[in-house]
């Protein structure tokens, strides 16, 4: 502890039990855990010197951001140290001729994106928790969120990091030129290891241009199969798509009774048990966001549609998906599952997992999914069982692979689901993610039990 307080200054090593209780629970409450202390370095040297301390007395280091995550992916379980990076926050000048900029792990996504907007440019990556998700933490579970879709997930945005290393060193990992390929590209391996292999210290992000208009509809649908279907439809006749979201209609009907927002009254009548609402969005000039409305003229939408052009419409619409999560808060303790399947069979698992939950866990528990259409990216919530109910967890798990997806599509392994990486993974595959592992992290210090289970 004395040798953390002179890395960093004895007020920023927190172990008062009363302090420290935030830094040892995730944003769900369902992970919890216990640090020895939590320590907020000011600069990447101040990082590399917690870690050097940390490796010198042989205690495991937690990386931890915005701790939006998940997965219990940044709380420390048996007493390692919690190295929070939210005073990393250094924002470089937009390189307007490569269209990156250079930030500080700590930056949130909203200040990212805010950043870039004077330019012209925006971040390319969004998602509900934009004012808290920080770019380390995106980058290190490679997120993705809506926008996916067109601009792909964080890992597409990385241009280079400077990470340190389990041994306390300070490296950069980026290309010396657009075009290089000399020897193994490091980076890479570094985005969505969720801190196993490094800690992320500062990001040169790739931005993207920013739509200069955008258009937005909700429509609702009787169920995933014509979802899918529509979504195929969009992709082909609406270039500029940026978004396909979905939301089961207990998804909706819970925003409604939790939050008292009621859907627009186009959709309340076509909402069904069974039934979707499927949220779309496309941007950029006026004649590629008119692609949308011309889709949805020619017959092409359901009559239960609402269309928005104008900005505080079109952030109504995105309210009832991004509420879904604050509702369901505000219900319980969910079981979250970030799980995704082949488009094609999403009404399959769907079916499958209501069926599943009810015969294993009973007629009270109920079952609210929501997520990103065009990848079958599922962010399945169940509400009933405790949440130390590992069963509910496996039986969800279990059934994504059987359908053909996987057991993470966005929001990384974490320690949740370590168990379960071999459902998706062969034995020899693992063999050879724990031999990237023994080579940046020799001791197993950095993030132990994220991802392998111990």
């Amino acid at each position: 502890m004395a040798a953390l307080a002179a890395a960093v200054g004895s007020s920023h090593v927190i172990s008062d039990p009363a302090r420290l209780a935030s830094f040892e629970c995730d944003w769900t409450g369902r992970f919890r855990g216990r640090a020895a202390a939590a320590v907020v370095p000011a600069d990447a040297e101040q990082v590399a010197a917690v870690v050097r301390v940390a490796a010198e007395h042989g205690v495991g280091v937690v990386p931890q951001g915005g701790n939006t995550g998940l997965v219990g992916g940044s709380i420390a379980r048996h007493g390692e140290v919690v190295v929070s990076l939210k005073r990393l926050r250094g924002r470089g000048e937009v390189d307007r001729a490569s269209g990156s900029v250079r930030v500080g792990a700590g930056l949130t996504l909203a200040e990212l994106d805010a950043l870039a907007r004077p330019h012209r440019l925006a971040a390319g990556l969004d998602l509900a928790a934009r004012d808290s998700a920080t770019v380390g933490g995106l980058v290190a579970c490679d997120a993705g969120g809506h926008s996916a879709l067109r601009y792909g997930t964080a890992r597409a945005r990385v241009r280079g990091l400077e990470v340190v290393l389990a041994d306390g060193s300070l490296v950069e990992l980026a290309p010396r030129a657009p075009k290089d390929n000399a020897g193994y590209r490091l980076a890479p391996l570094v985005v969505g290891s969720e801190g196993t292999l490094a800690i992320i210290t500062a990001v040169t992000w790739e931005l993207v241009r920013r739509p200069r208009r955008r258009a937005t509809a909700l429509l609702a649908l009787d169920g995933l199969a014509r979802a899918v279907e529509l979504a195929l439809a969009l992709k082909e006749r609406v270039p500029a798509l940026e978004a396909l979201e979905f939301m089961c209609s207990s998804s909706l009907a819970l925003v409604a009774e939790r939050l008292a927002l009621a859907p627009p009254e186009p959709l309340r009548s076509a909402l069904r048990d069974g039934g979707v609402v499927l949220l779309c969005e496309a941007g950029g000039d006026a004649a590629e966001v008119d692609q949308l409305a011309a889709f949805l003229r020619a017959g092409g939408a359901p009559e239960h549609t609402v269309l928005a052009t104008d900005e505080r419409q079109r952030r109504r619409l995105w309210r009832f998906r991004e509420a879904v999560p604050e509702a369901l808060a505000r219900t319980g303790v969910p079981h979250k599952l970030d799980v995704a399947v082949p488009p094609s069979r999403l009404a399959e698992f769907d079916q499958r997992l209501r069926a599943l939950v009810g015969e294993r866990f009973g007629a009270g528990t109920r079952v609210f999914c929501f997520g990103h259409l065009a990848d079958g990216n599922v962010h399945v919530n169940v509400l009933g069982p405790p949440p130390e109910a590992e069963e509910v967890d496996a039986a969800v798990l279990a059934l994504a692979a059987a359908c053909g997806g996987t057991i993470s599509g966005e929001h990384g392994i974490g320690t949740a689901k370590a168990r379960y990486l071999s459902l998706v993974r062969s034995e020899r595959e693992i063999a050879l993610m724990r031999a990237v592992k023994r080579a940046f992290d020799p001791r197993g210090l950095l993030n132990p039990g994220v991802i392998f289970a111990r």
